[in-house]
């Protein structure tokens, strides 16, 4: 059932840019979103839908698909460009983001569109609900694994770490947890509101193995994932680092973009900028 494209670090790239450029367009005419974060997640997002999952568009409900959950739900603007350039709605729908009535609300809704596997929006809800999914998959000997993006604010969350905690007395290597570690939350950076630090170390207490990476790095992206699980018998947990704002210089790192909206010269100005990237 699945088709899992074949494509280059490179062509994962000029992709990453041309979504930036389409998210920014997104949330500049719904007067809505949260920016920052789209912006650092993009790249593990195109990773998995163009390069990773064994997903077929045309059959969505497909049994033996890979499980995908988005928990960092507030970043709907990423996944929603995402999968509508994979192919699972038309690129079109995506001007009625958040607009009333649609389809596309601000936290994704599995009612509503293709592709998503659950509802998340409040914090800490989607790995739970992942660990769930990989334990049904072991107890049917179903191949197909579950992959869940996480933001590192949200870990301050206690459901996390039950959740953590079960998966590894499970064993369950058929998961997959990817942090996106861009080090801002809503208001502050994370170790100003509650230290994650060691947060690596944290992981593997708890029975799983992980890989530090650059989230930015398609060739470290694609190496990963490739490479899972990364041990047999522990779940795998991928800390990626990434930049809340990446690619837009007066984005990055700055707590300010978790959910503001530019202006039309602040527009023009990330959308030249990302146009001058190779």
């Amino acid at each position: 059932m699945t088709v899992k494209p074949l494509i280059s670090a490179h062509d994962l790239a000029s992709r990453a840019k041309a979504q930036r450029k389409q998210n920014l367009e997104l949330i500049y005419n719904t007067g809505m979103g949260h920016i920052g974060g789209d912006m650092s997640a993009t790249d593990i997002l195109i990773t998995l839908y163009f390069a990773i999952l064994n997903i077929d568009p045309r059959k969505p409900n497909d049994p033996a698909r890979d499980r995908f959950i988005m928990s960092k739900g507030h970043c709907s603007g990423a996944l929603y460009s995402t999968l509508a350039n994979r192919g699972f709605f038309p690129v079109e729908d995506l001007k009625t983001y958040m607009q009333p009535l649609s389809k596309l609300n601000g936290h994704p809704d599995r009612n509503k569109i293709p592709g998503v596997e659950t509802n998340t929006g409040p914090l800490g809800h989607g790995l739970p609900v992942a660990v769930g999914t990989a334990i049904g998959a072991k107890l049917g000997k179903q191949s197909w694994r579950t992959y869940v993006l996480t933001g590192d604010g949200e870990l301050q969350e206690g459901s996390n770490w039950e959740a953590a905690m079960l998966a590894g007395h499970r064993g369950l290597d058929n998961l997959t947890v990817i942090i996106d570690r861009n080090r801002l939350q809503q208001g502050d950076w994370v170790e100003a509101t509650n230290n994650l630090e060691p947060l690596a170390d944290k992981w593997r207490a708890f029975g799983w193995s992980v890989s530090e990476i650059d989230g930015h790095d398609y060739d470290a992206l694609l190496e990963t994932f490739h490479s899972l699980p990364l041990e047999k018998g522990k779940p795998s947990c991928i800390v990626a680092h990434t930049h809340k704002g990446n690619g837009i210089s007066f984005m990055q790192d700055h707590p300010g973009w978790h959910h503001r909206v530019p202006t039309e010269a602040e527009l023009t100005e990330a959308l030249q900028e990302l146009g001058e990237k190779a």
